[in-house]
């Protein structure tokens, strides 16, 4: 009798253990139950499923099933991954989140191309929305721009945002680039 955990039969409904766990449940079950709930990269899954299974072979082999017939992609998940992080973050963090999640930077091509398309667009909401005036002084401005540059948007970016407000708002002041 082997750890064959991914042929295991689903046990019948309601077979939850002291810790809220369902022993029973065979890996693709699980590997399922997870992407029900959100897109999952294929990294993320191989963790959450060694808590449950020793062999790496079997965990493999249950990603590649999952892959095969389409309920796990690495490109669905960083389109959604993007998608709920946009509002908040630039480009760079959200793609160097999604590389810590295993995804290769071929993977990433269009998404890159379409986050760095928005990205000015972006950023300005992330600004109003925290700071909706322009800097005061040079040291107000360094605030901004950490702040802008924490988030993952690009110094050029942050440069010509922070330097439209700043125009904008003094116009008397000749423009000094």
């Amino acid at each position: 009798m082997g750890n064959d955990a991914a042929d295991a039969p689903d046990p019948p409904s309601g077979g939850n253990g002291p810790s809220g766990r369902r022993p029973g449940l065979s890996l693709k079950a699980r590997a399922v139950a997870y992407l029900s709930r959100r897109e999952h990269s294929r990294q993320e899954l191989r963790r959450k499923l060694s808590a449950w299974c020793d062999d790496p072979a079997a965990i493999e082999a249950v990603l590649d099933d999952l892959a095969r017939e389409h309920w796990q992609s690495d490109q669905r998940y960083a389109q959604a991954y993007a998608h709920r992080a946009a509002s908040r973050q630039g480009a760079q963090r959200i793609l160097g989140a999604l590389r810590q999640q295993g995804l290769a930077d071929e993977q990433l091509a269009d998404l890159r191309e379409t986050l760095h398309a928005t990205e000015a667009d972006r950023a300005l909401a992330v600004w109003q929305r925290k700071f909706g005036h322009p800097p005061a002084d040079p040291r107000d401005y360094a605030r901004q721009y950490r702040f802008m540059a924490g988030r993952g948007f690009s110094a050029d970016c942050i440069r010509r945002l922070l330097s439209a407000r700043t125009d904008a708002d003094d116009a008397s002041t000749p423009d000094s680039e």
